[in-house]
């Protein structure tokens, strides 16, 4: 199961459903790390220090992160699906198709309704 590490804005019913999946999730909340404005690239940093994929839904900042630097352990970005259940299944099923996160971007687009 996969390592996450979920940016502030990463909706958190999505993480209890991940959790009950089986993933660790870590939220920026429970690092201590919430309403500090911290930069993404910082994010994506704390990310790599504790060998953990990031989950955003700040797509256009981590992607052009992961092109400046594919040394990670993973991103997952997102765009916001408030239905949390599918949404999180959407992530595991494109998490768990995967060998390894390390290095890979994964872009998730909300379905078209």
């Amino acid at each position: 199961m996969g390592r996450f590490y979920a940016d502030e804005q990463f909706p958190f019913p999505v993480v209890e459903h991940l959790r009950n999946f089986g993933h660790d999730v870590l939220t920026v909340q429970e690092a201590g790390k919430a309403d500090q404005g911290i930069p993404d690239n910082e994010v994506l940093v704390y990310a790599i220090s504790q060998e953990r994929a990031i989950l955003t839904i700040n797509r256009d900042d981590f992607i052009r992160l992961h092109r400046r630097d594919d040394k990670h352990f993973g991103i997952i970005a997102c765009t916001n699906n408030r239905n949390w259940e599918q949404f999180a299944a959407r992530i595991n099923d494109a998490v768990t198709a995967e060998q390894s996160l390390q290095g890979k971007l994964i872009r998730l687009v909300r379905p078209v309704t």
